[in-house]
């Protein structure tokens, strides 16, 4: 071997819990474009991965990560973890099962594996005494992690949009159909922030060691009630509508229907009662600007995408919410 040669050391290995989802596959791609990680991405379904496969350094494999055998064997090599597991509609056992046990099994295995790095995605406004069980059970995963000793990063994004997003472009389908819709909670402030924003937040956290240990507030550079986002969504997609507020008390009756209907429900109570906080940085916590981030707005985003959803493509929520992708 030459005085000048050397050989170059194997890329970081990295795992990312739920990487088929909106902000994982915005995650891998930028992963991918960074050429720094060879990334592990577990699914159950291997076709639900499949925007992900044609990436050169992601490797997609069949697996449950709720099985502590399955997790451990993910966990074989890997130097850094990142949780992007969630869900927003469920019954209490369905939040306690994924937001709280598998932060405590994450925690568990890494710490039998030696795996010390993770970083978690949790959400803005969550607490033990938080109105939602959406709240409340994130606030229990984020304490599960914070007590195992690992080495982690919390961030705590509000509602986050981007392209092929379920937030806005649910607002804005909805008025495509009809001509107008009761709403509740017209007066709850969200701070959106793009989904592009929270992956180089997850890039950045995994690049500074000193992130370790802190929560940081995910958070778009503008406050917005739902009423703002709805008439927003309406008018950058082109039909907007006339909204009818409602009542919190007849809101709640409107989401109990709408839990019945098949698929997910556009709107459950829990959801309404998540949404009795506000979704807004609190200024008690470091922000996107710490990490080296400045936050993209809103009106410079979404109407480039909202106003490309029409013709059949507007119904791609539908049916990705029926199942059919």
């Amino acid at each position: 071997m030459s005085a000048t040669s050397r050989i170059d050391p194997p890329a970081p290995r990295l795992l990312v819990l739920g990487g088929t989802g909106f902000v994982g596959r915005t995650l891998c791609e930028q992963l991918v474009a960074q050429g720094r990680h060879r990334v592990v991405v577990p699914t159950r379904r291997l076709a639900h991965g499949s925007p992900l496969q044609p990436l050169p350094t992601v490797e997609l494999v069949a697996a449950d990560v709720h099985d502590d055998a399955q997790l451990a064997q993910l966990l074989g090599g890997v130097d850094a973890v990142v949780n992007l597991v969630a869900i927003l509609h469920g019954r209490a056992a369905d939040f306690q099962h994924v937001h709280v046990e598998l932060p405590q099994r994450l925690a568990a295995a890494c710490t039998r594996a030696g795996v010390r790095r993770v970083v978690h995605v949790s959400a803005l406004a969550v607490g033990a005494d938080a109105p939602s069980l959406y709240l409340r059970s994130k606030s229990a995963g984020e304490s599960a992690l914070r007590g195992s000793g690992l080495d982690v990063t919390v961030l705590r994004p509000s509602v986050i949009f981007g392209a092929g997003d379920r937030f806005l472009n649910l607002l804005a389908s909805l008025q495509a159909l009809a001509p107008g819709r009761p709403r509740a909670g017209a007066s709850a402030r969200f701070q959106p922030v793009w989904v592009a924003d929270v992956a180089r937040a997850i890039l950045a956290s995994l690049a500074q060691p000193q992130s370790s240990g802190q929560t940081f507030e995910c958070a778009g550079p503008q406050v917005h009630t739902l009423a703002e986002l709805v008439r927003l969504a309406g008018r950058w997609a082109g039909h907007a509508r006339p909204q009818i507020a409602l009542p919190m008390v007849l809101g709640y009756w409107q989401a109990r229907l709408l839990e019945w209907l098949p698929g997910a429900p556009l709107m459950s109570r829990d959801n309404l009662d998540s949404m009795r906080v506000d979704s807004v940085a609190s200024g008690r916590m470091p922000g996107l600007d710490a990490l080296g981030i400045q936050a993209s707005a809103l009106a410079a985003v979404a109407p480039g995408y909202l106003g490309a959803a029409q013709g059949c493509s507007r119904y791609g929520h539908w049916r990705a919410l029926a199942g059919r992708g």
